[in-house]
């Protein structure tokens, strides 16, 4: 999949309250595409089928909850930082978040707008750096490959 020009982030939430603000935050305050779901069927089906530069989920959800979301999204989409935003925080579940799908970042309701901003923006530079370096990792193999090639070639004709 290719990197997105607009970046494009994947909010994940059973409160349309919760949606709707988000995203008017967002909209006032960025050119990002945010693509918001009440539900988190609809929305793998969407981290399925196009790149997501970070997924936002809430934690309790009808269905699933959002570490079993967020852990299939990670399926999906590995290098895409992932972010919990709960209500019901509590320790365990942090760290059950942390440790079961790499969370980038776990916040809690009510949520500052500006740190939410901040988190988006540092989870949208590390997918940008991810898929950078990983660009730049099958470039060099490319060139590795062909320079192994021209050693062969070389070996071949003076030996």
């Amino acid at each position: 999949m290719a990197i997105n020009a607009t970046p494009k982030i994947l909010l994940v939430d059973d409160e349309e309250m919760v949606l709707t603000s988000i995203r008017a935050f967002l909209t006032l305050e960025t050119d990002y595409e945010i693509l918001t779901y009440a539900d988190a069927e609809a929305a793998l089906k969407v981290a399925e089928s196009s790149l997501v530069d970070v997924v936002i989920s809430d934690y309790l959800m009808p269905k699933m909850n959002g570490i079993q979301f967020l852990a299939r999204a990670r399926q999906l989409q590995p290098e895409t930082p992932r972010v919990l935003l709960t209500g019901h925080a509590d320790k365990q579940s942090a760290i059950q978040a942390i440790n079961d799908v790499s969370l980038f970042q776990y916040l809690e309701k009510p949520w500052d707008n500006q740190q939410l901003l901040l988190v988006i923006n540092a989870a949208i530079e590390r997918a940008r750096l991810y898929r950078d370096l990983r660009d730049k990792i099958a470039e060099l193999a490319a060139a590795n490959l062909n320079l192994r090639d021209i050693q062969a070639r070389l070996l071949r004709a003076f030996f």
